[in-house]
């Protein structure tokens, strides 16, 4: 039984089939797509594990493509596949939800690293509790849905319900972005340069509608990391 089912959505056919090749011979199930409106088809139309994306594609870029998985596939998880230097396209990409980047060239052993890292469903991320409210909002970690104050949803990505359920199992604490990486993204932090987490809670803020400023959700612990508000309620 192959580990995951995983499409590759990449223009470049070199690297389009090395990809298929290592994942193959790692142990998945590789798709592959040459375009981004051929991806998104495939990815709505079959039962994916994770998407690896790239960003500059015919017909369709990944950024679109991103958007429309996470209408129609919310917790579907989605790692970029940037160029060398694109910062900004990194930053993007994981405001509009994407799960983590790989920056090209890239080894095969980090590309296996970041993929297990995303499909990896941990007992070190329990979710002993499945619905919480929060300063208003109504989070069920299990939907991975959120009512907020005036009746409207939002839909959470897996990795940020991951973050979310996190906070929640250790409420009380504040959480430094190394152990988020470590028990989350399943990183090691040592030498590792990213602005992930902070990328990932200020999504989680603006879809929890969590002022940035001022939040009531997820508060900001000076030099220690991000903590649970004190009044959240679960069940």
């Amino acid at each position: 039984m192959p580990l995951g089912r995983i499409l590759v959505v990449e223009d470049d056919n070199a690297i389009r089939r090395g990809l298929v090749d290592l994942l193959r011979i790692s142990g998945y199930a590789p798709m592959e797509a040459a375009d981004g409106q051929a991806g998104l088809d495939s990815a709505l139309g079959g039962e994916i594990d994770l998407v690896l994306l790239d960003i500059l594609m015919p017909k369709m870029d990944g950024f679109a493509v991103l958007r429309e998985l996470r209408k129609a596939k919310p917790s579907l998880p989605v790692i970029f596949l940037t160029a060398k230097g694109e910062e900004p396209d990194r930053v993007k990409g994981l405001k509009d939800g994407a799960d983590d980047y790989v920056v090209k060239p890239f080894s095969p052993k980090e590309l296996l690293a970041r993929v297990e890292a995303v499909l990896r469903r941990s007992p070190e991320r329990p979710r002993n509790v499945e619905k919480i409210t929060v300063a208003g909002r109504q989070i069920d970690l299990d939907r991975r849905e959120v009512v907020l104050p005036g009746g409207e949803r939002a839909q959470l990505s897996e990795r940020e319900a991951d973050v979310l359920a996190y906070l929640v199992t250790n409420r009380g604490r504040a959480i430094a972005r190394e152990e988020l990486l470590s028990r989350v993204w399943g990183l090691d932090p040592r030498g590792v340069h990213t602005r992930t987490v902070d990328m990932t809670v200020a999504r989680l803020r603006e879809l929890l509608q969590d002022d940035s400023t001022n939040p009531s959700v997820i508060v900001t612990v000076r030099q220690k990391g991000y903590m649970l508000a004190m009044d959240g309620k679960g069940v």
